[in-house]
């Protein structure tokens, strides 16, 4: 959004595209990145959702209802000139997968936690070729350099653009293998994001609800399926 300030100037958001991908103009004016770089998008379908975005601006431009923009700016502006470290950032958060960090009680919430979390680690044993250590209470455990290794090498795999998505799936949800299954297509991501919810669902259900836990569960809730999206729209 570099150079346009923040009052709504133009009359018209048009997708177009270039050698580089897909383009969006405003007025003619092709956007660019904050680091001024160009806004080249992999997808039209993505190219769409982001001019949709603009287009729905009024009177002055509000950057936090343009979640697709502000992803595609990472990808090219952050994840692009850094994809080593930031796939390294992610895939650390197998070491201390929240799927593997049980309750030791009370034995309801210990097998809700085994019904819905243990088919999505028998899953990704299954695809991944990994061995899962799983642990109760706080007590930490530690993960196999193996299934690390193969983990991280999926990571690895994702393009700049799917990778800026993956950190939003995984942080959001504190789990790797959530993310994993959000890009997998193994469960809606909405299913999926209750999933990561377990704990503080139970919470609430003893002890009600916090109106400032409430709104920051609403807020990750948003990110993780507006990532989940912006996955989709990545393509192959």
């Amino acid at each position: 959004m570099s150079g346009w300030g923040k009052k709504v100037f133009w009359k018209e958001v048009t997708v177009t595209e270039t050698p580089e991908g897909f383009a969006i103009a405003l007025d003619g004016r092709a956007i660019k990145t904050p680091a001024k770089a160009s806004l080249a998008l992999p997808t039209r379908d993505m190219a769409e959702l982001i001019a949709a975005e603009w287009s729905a601006q009024q009177d002055e431009i509000r950057p936090e209802s343009m979640p697709a923009t502000r992803a595609a700016n990472a990808a090219i502006d952050k994840v692009r000139v850094q994809f080593d470290e930031v796939a390294a950032l992610i895939a650390a958060y197998g070491e201390t997968d929240l799927l593997c960090y049980r309750a030791e009680g009370p034995e309801e919430l210990v097998a809700r936690q085994r019904a819905h979390w243990d088919p999505l680690l028998e899953w990704s044993a299954g695809r991944y070729g990994v061995q899962w250590s799983i642990t109760q209470g706080i007590m930490p455990t530690d993960q196999s350099p193996e299934t690390l290794g193969r983990l991280a090498a999926e990571v690895s795999r994702f393009t700049p653009f799917q990778l800026t998505a993956f950190h939003d799936l995984v942080a959001m949800s504190g789990s790797l293998v959530i993310g994993l299954a959000v890009t997998e297509g193994v469960q809606a991501p909405e299913a999926l994001w209750q999933v990561s919810r377990i704990d503080e669902d139970w919470q609430i259900e003893q002890w009600g609800e916090d109106e400032e836990a409430t709104a920051q569960a609403a807020h990750k809730r948003a990110a993780f399926l507006d990532a989940a999206r912006f996955f989709t729209l990545c393509g192959c």
